[in-house]
């Protein structure tokens, strides 16, 4: 219909009649962007440090289908920082390792870049309230990395550690061991190692030393920062992982 034919239509039309046509106009492109959510641009940063698994309906679905949570709480390692794909950090990587056993588990990624132990200790609760089989805690070398001081790191861990017994007794719990680069002075870094086996031991826990063994200091392995592994070294710590959490699994 041509402009001058649509102009004529909209004259020949009662006034009742074409106010119901423009409200009908402005209603319906109005309904398709609310539909649509706006097409919102998501935050970069949001999307680098909380991973899509750590959404509560992932938790609530495994729940629901009486499917065993294995919830990985960590920093930027378990996060997959990165990565291009998600699906290439070490807890995607065990959940191809468990889908290949046909085991009835679903691995949870709680990894947040730059997450220390008391920003792992302030939303603990909240990961918390929903039920988890297996808690997998890998924290603390952001702590190290910034000198924070040990004893600090210890509290942090050993309250996380209290407060997964305490509303969920029935979780078993493995600590994952780091280390530090030697440049953080010796003394520092011996002690640092340490604390994580003397946590494990007093608390009876399922103990990895190392996370990136055979990774870390190993330039082919991690990315231009030296610290965060590629996907060649996810998989190996997939793998030091699997070692612990395999015997745990029914």
């Amino acid at each position: 219909m041509s402009k001058a034919q649509n102009k004529q239509m909209n004259l020949n039309l009662p006034t009742s009649a074409m106010q119901k046509l423009l409200r009908l106009c402005y209603i319906i492109p109005l309904v398709l962007i609310l539909g649509c959510g706006g097409d919102k641009k998501k935050n970069p940063k949001q999307e680098e440090t909380i991973p899509e698994q750590t959404e509560p309906s992932k938790l609530t679905e495994a729940s629901e289908n009486s499917t065993e949570t294995i919830l990985c709480f960590g920093d930027s390692i378990t996060a997959g920082y990165g990565l291009e794909d998600s699906n290439d950090a070490f807890p995607a990587l065990l959940q191809e390792k468990i889908d290949s056993l046909d085991l009835n588990y679903v691995v949870v990624n709680s990894g947040l870049s730059g997450e220390t132990t008391a920003g792992g200790k302030s939303r603990i609760d909240w990961v918390l309230n929903q039920d988890i089989d297996i808690f997998l805690l890998e924290l603390g070398a952001n702590d190290g990395l910034r000198g924070v001081p040990l004893s600090e790191t210890r509290a942090n861990l050993q309250a996380i550690i209290n407060t997964v017994e305490e509303k969920s007794p029935n979780t078993k719990i493995i600590l994952a061991g780091m280390q530090l680069p030697p440049n953080m002075g010796q003394k520092y870094t011996t002690e640092f190692r340490e604390l994580y086996a003397e946590i494990a031991e007093a608390n009876d826990l399922a103990f990895i030393p190392f996370i990136l063994k055979d990774v870390g200091g190993i330039a082919e392995l991690n990315q231009s920062d030296g610290i965060h592994p590629t996907v060649e070294g996810h998989k190996i710590v997939a793998n030091t992982v699997w070692e612990v959490l395999k015997p745990m699994l029914k």
